[in-house]
C-alpha cells in the first residue's frame, strides 16, 4: 500500500496498527455482521458514505474493511492526545459551518492517489435514517473522479429508554457503487447528492427489514 493514500503528517505504520486494532476491539461489545462486503473494491479512489447514529460508527467502519480509510472528522475532536492520534493515523478535521478548503483538498489528494475517504453526509449524529445530506461527498467524488460506495449501519445506537445491552447485533450493509457525473455545476451537485441520499435511505429500510427477520 502506498503512503500517498494518507494525508501529509500521517504515519502509515500507526494507521495500519490502529486499523488492525479496529478489527477486534469491538468484538466484546458487538456482534458485527457485514452484508455484501465484496461490493467495496480493494483499490482505486472511493468515497465511502455512511449513515451516522452513534459515536462508534466511524471506529467500527475504520477497522471493518481491508483498506486504509481517511475519515472527515469534526474539528472539535482534534484536541489533546486524541487529536494528536487522529492526525497521526491520517484523519482530517473539518470545521462544520465554516468554509475551509484545506481538509477537502487534502481529501482530494488522497483520492487522486487511489485512496479511500469516509464521509458521513448527514453531517451529524441522529437517527441514521438519512433524511438529509450535505454536498461534500458528491463534490469530492466529482473533483477526484472517485466512485461513491454507500454503506449503512444499524445497531450501534442504543434505543431510547433501554439500558446497557450485551453484545447487540450490529449490521453493516454495503451498497452498489455509484458513479457521479463530472459536470452539471451546482445543479448537478445537488442532483448527485440527492441520488446518494435516496440510495442510502433505501438501504436503511432494506437493512431494517433484514434485521427484523434475523
Amino acid at each position: 500500500m502506498s503512503a500517498q493514500e494518507l494525508p501529509p503528517g500521517a504515519w502509515p505504520w500507526l494507521h495500519d496498527v490502529a486499523r488492525w486494532l479496529g478489527t477486534w476491539i469491538f468484538f466484546p461489545f458487538f456482534r458485527v455482521r457485514v452484508h455484501h462486503a465484496d461490493r467495496l473494491t480493494s483499490s482505486g479512489p472511493v468515497v465511502l458514505v455512511a449513515n451516522h447514529s452513534s459515536y462508534v460508527d466511524g471506529p467500527v467502519l475504520f477497522g471493518l474493511f481491508r483498506r486504509r480509510m481517511v475519515f472527515l472528522v469534526k474539528h472539535e475532536m482534534f484536541t489533546g492526545p486524541v487529536g494528536w492520534g487522529l492526525v497521526r493515523i491520517g484523519q482530517l478535521g473539518v470545521k462544520r459551518g465554516t468554509p475551509d478548503r484545506r481538509p477537502l483538498m487534502a481529501a482530494v489528494g488522497v483520492l487522486k492517489a487511489g485512496g479511500m475517504i469516509g464521509v458521513f453526509p448527514e453531517g451529524t449524529r441522529g437517527a441514521g435514517d438519512v433524511e438529509a445530506a450535505q454536498h461534500g461527498a458528491a463534490w469530492l467524488a466529482r473533483s477526484a473522479g472517485a466512485t461513491i460506495v454507500p454503506v449503512v449501519c444499524r445497531g450501534t445506537r442504543r434505543p431510547a429508554g433501554r439500558g446497557r445491552r450485551f453484545r447487540p447485533p450490529v449490521d453493516v450493509l454495503v451498497g452498489e457503487p455509484i458513479t457521479i457525473s463530472s459536470g452539471g455545476g451546482r445543479a448537478g451537485l445537488a442532483t448527485a447528492t440527492e441520488t446518494i441520499r435516496a440510495e442510502m435511505a433505501g438501504m436503511v429500510r432494506e437493512l431494517d427489514e433484514i434485521r427484523s427477520t434475523t
